[in-house]
Parts: structure tokens; C-alpha cells; sequence
């Protein structure tokens, strides 16, 4: 029998999973990163739990056919990560040599967005489709494109930069360094930025009281609760916020023309007032052709999206 391992490697936590050649997951952990202590000390440590939960289910080591690994930051060739997003590691690390110096196995790395539409793709929410693109919406935005069942990277790493997409010329400052970005108005932090500035002019709604006039309350779950119980200004909120979410999809639309979207990541649990309200607006940013048959859904695979997909860059590569 052969096994796999899917790491996710996150600025906090590292969720770590044994899988068979089906995706099935035999077992799962969840460790802290500390990526302080630098990238060895948190490869080893990561390393010796799988070797531990290879014991817990009567996994022989040696038939670990291979790790793949999501990470944060854009990776070049399945190897390098460029910018090691959230760590202290430097750019250009070398996270494919490092792991295969450590565990001796076959090794491959990805962005972490990437992999979590992997998983979606084969095992969740796009499975029976050859191309989707799943976006997570949280604290930021971003895109994971696969067309004809294969990761979407760019030759740098940066393919799926969604959130970096200007829909605003001369509109908010991203981290990035430009201007308008879709992630300074479509995502957790942008949807509260967006409605304070509203509500600045709107003390008489339902959705200022929740918030008791103190305005640093306010966070994208009250949003969109109000809006679903009828709030004029939650749901001018929302509507802004769609509409500048359909703008940027329908960018998507225009080159990729995938046969389904995937929301992920927190705001998404604010469920079909998403889906319907950028079904709203889509129509002004996409060309007829690529709506028609467009499907839309939610992830499926939860937490283990990012395990799944990590397992899938090495299984895909695999006679099994």
C-alpha cells in the first residue's frame, strides 16, 4: 500500500495529513509553525510528527511515496518559494531541497491558495470538473486556478493574484504598493473599511446600534448578518461589495472561463447572499458566453482542503 502526506503550512499552524492513493485521510495534526526558530528547526519538528502518526496507524515510513507541501507565497517550479509570506525565512527559499534533505522523500511545494483549489478540484466542490477556481475570502483575497485539472502558477509563481486585480484607479492603498486593489475592498478588512465610510453618513441604521456608535466594532460578520435581516445600509454594503467582487471575477471570466467558481475562507460562510449578489452585478463584467453555464458553490473540504491538495501534487505524479 502507498501513502502520502499533505502539510499546510501556515503563519501560526501547521495541519499535517497521512492520505492513501484514494485522498482518503488516514489521520491528521496540527502542530505550531514557530517559523521564528527558522525553516529547519520547523521542518524537522514537522518531519518527525509524521513519522510519529505513521506509527499511530501502522503506516510503514518506507512506503511514504511523498510530501507535497502548500505554503504561503508564490512558488517557482514546484520548488522555490519567492517570498516567504508570514515568515522570517528570506525570499528565493529553497523549501523542495530542504525537505528532501530532511526526509529523504520525493517533495513537492506550492502556494498554499493553490493547493486548497486542488483539493476542491479533485476531491470536493469541482470534482467532475476541468477547470474551476476556488477564491478564499478571509483577512485577504486570493485565486486558485486550474485549467484542464492542473495548477495555474505563472512563470514567477504569482498566477491567482486575484486580490491585486485594480478595479478603482486611485483607490485605496494595498500592502502591495498599488492603488484600487480588489483585496483593499473584497475582503474581510475591505468590506469593514468600506462600511464605515457608510456608515459614517447612516448613524440612523440598524447596523451603527449593533456596533454602539463605536464604528472599531464593526466586522464583516454584523455586515452581512444585518443585511440578511433587511438593514438598508448592511445591505448597500454588501451591494458595494459584490458588485466590486463580480468586477474582479468577471476579469476571471474573461480569460480563464472556467466551468465553476469555488468560495472559500470566512466571509464565505455568509453563504448564498455572495452568490446571489454577484450574480447580481456579473452580467456588467463578464461576457455573456462565460456566464451562461457558469456554477457557482461553496468549499466542501473545510480545514482539510489544504492536506488534501498538498497529497494531490504528489499522487497526480503517481503510477497507483
Amino acid at each position: 500500500m502507498k501513502y502520502f502526506t499533505g502539510i499546510d503550512i501556515g503563519g501560526t499552524n501547521t495541519k499535517i495529513g497521512i492520505l492513501n492513493k484514494n485522498g482518503e485521510i488516514l489521520n491528521t495534526r496540527s502542530i505550531k509553525t514557530e517559523s521564528i526558530k527558522g525553516p529547519e528547526n520547523t521542518i524537522r519538528r514537522i518531519w518527525e510528527t509524521v513519522k510519529e502518526m505513521a506509527v499511530e496507524n501502522s503506516v510503514n515510513i518506507a512506503n511514504m511515496e511523498g510530501i507535497g507541501v502548500g505554503i504561503p507565497g508564490p512558488v517557482i517550479d514546484e520548488s522555490i518559494v519567492k517570498i516567504a509570506a508570514n515568515f522570517s525565512w528570506g525570499n528565493d527559499f529553497p523549501a523542495k531541497k530542504m525537505f528532501e534533505e530532511i526526509t529523504e522523500k520525493k517533495v513537492k511545494i506550492a502556494n498554499d491558495v493553490k493547493v486548497i483549489a486542488l483539493g476542491e478540484q479533485l476531491y470536493g466542490a469541482g470534482k467532475g470538473y476541468k477547470s474551476s477556481i476556488t477564491i478564499p475570502i478571509g483577512t485577504g483575497i486570493a485565486a486558485g486556478i486550474i485549467v484542464d485539472g492542473k495548477i495555474l502558477s505563472g512563470s514567477t509563481g504569482a498566477g491567482g493574484e486575484f486580490g491585486h486585480i485594480v478595479i478603482k484607479k486611485n483607490g485605496h492603498k494595498c500592502g502591495c504598493g498599488l492603488r484600487g486593489c480588489l483585496e483593499t475592498y473584497c475582503s474581510a478588512t475591505g468590506i469593514v473599511r468600506e462600511g464605515k465610510i457608510i456608515l459614517e453618513n447612516n448613524k440612523n441604521s440598524i447596523l451603527f446600534q449593533v456596533t454602539r456608535g463605536d464604528l472599531n466594532k464593526l466586522d464583516s460578520y454584523y455586515i452581512f448578518s444585518e443585511a440578511k435581516k433587511g438593514d438598508k445600509t448592511a445591505i448597500e454594503i454588501v451591494d458595494h461589495f459584490c458588485d466590486n467582487l463580480a468586477h474582479g471575477i468577471g476579469t476571471l471570466l474573461n480569460i480563464i472561463n472556467p466551468e465553476i467558481i469555488i468560495f472559500g475562507g470566512g466571509v464565505s460562510k455568509a453563504g448564498d447572499i455572495i452568490i446571489k449578489g454577484v450574480e447580481k452585478h456579473l452580467y456588467k463584467y463578464a461576457l455573456k458566453m462565460t456566464i451562461d453555464n457558469l456554477k457557482f458553490a461553496f468549499g466542501q473540504l473545510q480545514e482539510n482542503a489544504g492536506i488534501k491538495g498538498a497529497a494531490a501534487l504528489i499522487i497526480q505524479d503517481m503510477d497507483v
